[in-house]
């Protein structure tokens, strides 16, 4: 049984595009929302980030800070933001830490062949640290239609 919506979400610790040490301690008294995703520039998450870009000033006016979260490194997170002008990190999760840590890493299968892979899902956490929302059936390009239907 993975995380449920009231357990604390788990504590990490990571870099962003820039090298920045991101952890979730430092957000307490935030609204944070983390959506893990599978690559850069691929095009469901390329579709997901853009329509979080083109909506961010909603996210901002609910008080939400977002993390785009993938196993990439941060060179290819900077490529990602400067082609397609996100305004939000994205933590580089090179070490698999977050992924497993929020129960995102797991079995995919795609044209009949199976693999290891990120499942594109979203958390939002409350101020207190705790999990408000599980978003596993993500629709990339009304994903923060998604976040802000379930959390207002």
């Amino acid at each position: 049984m993975g995380l449920q919506v009231g357990d604390p979400a788990p504590a990490f610790s990571v870099k962003d595009q820039d090298g920045n040490q991101v952890k979730l301690s430092d957000l307490k008294g935030e609204k944070v929302v983390l959506y893990f995703y599978p690559k850069d520039n691929t095009p469901t998450c390329t579709n997901q980030a853009c329509n979080i870009r083109d909506n961010y000033g909603a996210l901002l006016k609910k008080g939400y800070k977002v993390f785009g979260v993938s196993p990439d490194s941060e060179k290819s997170h900077q490529r990602f933001i400067k082609k397609h002008n996100l305004p939000f990190p994205l933590l580089a999760d090179t070490e698999h830490q977050m992924v497993e840590a929020y129960g995102v890493w797991g079995e995919k299968t795609m044209f009949g062949r199976t693999y290891m892979g990120v499942l594109r899902t979203t958390f939002v956490i409350n101020k207190k640290g705790i999990i408000e929302e599980i978003i596993s059936k993500v629709e990339s390009s009304k994903h923060t239609d998604q976040i802000l239907g379930k959390t207002e």
